[in-house]
């Protein structure tokens, strides 16, 4: 979760450092700090809270020096602090760290027994201690490192800065992404090749159990075992242009309001106007021999893999699961040789789904990964992949990586069908047809921004909000509670409406807004009879619908966000996005940190 940046420059490293993490705060933000070499000598600065935080301190105890590292913190062992922020060193080295040390306690009990001391509560210290019993050993930086990491358990990304050695930091991952850009007589480091836009498009992405040896004429790899390896150098598209708010107050609602280009965009890799049909890229395997669907993701995604579902068993009649992936790993489930199991990942790095993406594999599952970063690990380890086209996502809440994780989707359960023989080229064209509407439609709902500001003040002041839904806008309601939860902290549930009866229904009353996603498909008539329930019982309804369908309830809601008609198979699409600008109105609102919410953020790359 943590943002990481390493520089080894031809100018003052400081200000780049900034700049970098500042691309990195969306991962981490409970602190920052940065450690630079001058005159041989590790100097740092680390201040607890929000980066602005170390840029505050930095103004009045400046640091020099042409090579450092940087890293914005999200807790995990030892509460947030200065004492507690990277970089941790010693007078040897300095160590910033993404991950979890599993085995820190008996290294520190270890270290502790040899004499060593420790100043913070985190398990990244163990790291610059053992390097430091190493290198006062009598070895060189390059062996102390190998060795050190024969001993590390757990999951990380290390970049690691020597005292006295002013060209060359040494970087390592495990389970854990890190990516090195190469410039011109300088070289840089970091969690993700977004922090590197602005110096450098020329990336090479470490592969798991890497370790490198950097300095200005390049980077000598190694793998697991030690062995020197080639790793391809990579032109990346991103630039540092990309991720700007433009002219919103927030990432968040910027990102919104990009929905209808992305979605266009990965539209176009997967749909071939001429002929009106669904192309993906190659795959080596049969998809008309597919009998089974696992999907597996976390969060947001795990709920566009709930829409999936609908779309795979209606469609192509597959049977289809759906799986938590920090659940799924752990129950060792047995999976029929030759199935095929679909990742849906934003960064593609999400821990506990690339461990259940490992097992699917052991377990002989075809592998497709729907990603928005193309070069992570999930997409390197698949065996297809389908990628969404929704450029940076810097809000910590998922918005258009949601809905173009849906485009997708959406193409594959077309392509699936076809393959099995159970739609025919007019119903895919049919299909198709109504994909292409998605942007100019989603527009249109955009224009419901301000009206949806307007009824955010009643929402800021409630404490429960229920979601409800049928079919595919019942994982809909799922996903419109967590973005409600996320940013605003209001406690929130999604529910199939007709479970209201099971339960639920006892928690209405006049003081619990209740949002009801309300497509005009083949369940809309039974949810109409859902709503109705809870106005008898003195529910105040909000209800997202088109016109017809809203119409049909006149005089009986105290809200309605109309969205045009569509056809069904596409509404998830359209109607995702009410529900992110409901969010994001409320949480202005009450004035929480919108891109940026407590306790969260943005990619989960820890257990």
């Amino acid at each position: 979760m943590c943002g990481i940046v390493g520089i080894i420059g031809r100018q003052e490293v400081a200000p780049l450092l900034i700049d970098g993490l500042r691309r990195l705060e969306y991962r981490g933000y409970d602190s920052a700090g940065i450690a630079t070499l001058v005159d041989g000598a590790i100097e740092r600065r680390r201040a607890q809270g929000k980066l602005n935080e170390l840029a505050t301190l930095l103004q009045t105890k400046p640091v020099q020096g042409k090579i450092g590292i940087g890293h914005t913190r999200w807790a995990t062992h030892g509460v947030p602090s200065e004492r507690n922020a990277h970089p941790i060193a010693t007078r040897d080295v300095a160590v910033v760290h993404n991950g979890i040390i599993e085995n820190f306690q008996a290294l520190k009990a270890e270290l502790t027994g040899l004499g060593f001391n420790f100043e913070s509560q985190i398990d990244t210290e163990v790291i610059a201690v053992l390097l430091t019993r190493y290198l006062r050993e009598g070895m060189k930086p390059e062996a102390a490192v190998a060795k050190a990491l024969g001993r590390l358990e757990g999951a990380f990304a290390l970049v690691m800065l020597f005292a006295g050695h002013h060209d060359m930091l040494i970087c390592a991952r495990r389970g854990s992404p890190l990516a090195i850009g190469v410039g011109d007589g300088e070289m840089f480091i970091g969690s993700d090749a977004l922090a590197l836009a602005p110096l450098t498009r020329r990336i090479v992405y470490l592969e798991e159990g890497d370790w490198a040896v950097v300095t200005t004429s390049g980077a000598a790899i190694r793998d697991a075992a030690g062995h020197p390896v080639e790793r391809a150098i990579r032109e990346t598209a991103l630039s540092g242009a990309m991720i700007g708010k433009g002219n919103h107050a927030h990432f968040m609602k910027k990102e919104i309001f990009e929905q209808p280009a992305v979605m266009g965009d990965t539209l176009n890799e997967h749909f071939n106007p001429v002929t009106r049909t669904v192309t993906l890229p190659p795959m080596p395997f049969d998809l008309a021999a597919i009998s089974r669907v696992t999907v597996i993701a976390c969060g947001t995604s795990f709920h566009s893999g709930l829409i999936a579902k609908y779309w795979i068993e209606q469609l192509a009649r597959v049977s289809c699961e759906v799986d938590i992936a920090s659940e799924f790993r752990y129950r060792a489930a047995d999976m029929p040789e030759g199935g095929l199991a679909i990742f849906i990942s934003q960064s593609g790095e999400t821990a506990d789904t690339l461990a259940a993406l490992r097992y699917a594999k052991s377990q002989g599952q075809y592998i497709v990964a729907v990603v928005n970063q193309p070069e992570s690990s999930m997409a390197r380890e698949a065996h297809a992949v389908l990628a969404t086209h929704a450029g940076p996502e810097i809000g910590v809440a998922s918005t258009k990586a949601f809905t173009t994780q849906l485009v997708v989707l959406a193409c594959f359960a077309i392509a699936l069908a076809k393959a099995r023989g159970k739609i025919d080229a007019a119903k895919e064209a049919a299909l198709s047809t109504a994909l292409t509407e998605v942007p100019s439609r989603a527009s249109e709902v955009l224009n419901n921004d301000e009206r949806i500001r307007d009824m955010a003040a009643w929402f800021a002041e409630a404490r429960d909000v229920l979601y409800l839904g049928r079919g595919t806008a019942y994982p809909l309601a799922l996903e419109g509670a967590l973005k409600l939860k996320e940013i605003s902290y209001i406690h929130a549930e999604g529910y199939a409406a007709g479970e209201m009866k099971h339960g639920p229904i006892a928690l209405i009353d006049d003081r619990v807004p209740i949002v009801v996603l309300a497509p005009r498909d083949d369940l809309f008539e039974k949810t109409l009879s859902n709503v109705q329930e809870v106005l008898a019982r003195g529910g105040k309804v909000v209800m997202i619908s088109d016109r017809e369908g809203l119409a049909r309830l006149d005089g009986q809601l105290s809200g309605a966000i109309e969205v045009p008609y569509c056809d069904p198979f596409v509404a998830p699409l359209l109607y995702a996005i009410p529900a992110q600008l409901l969010a994001y109105h409320v949480a202005v609102a009450k004035g929480t940190d919108v891109d940026q919410p407590r306790n969260l953020a943005k990619s989960v790359t820890v257990e």
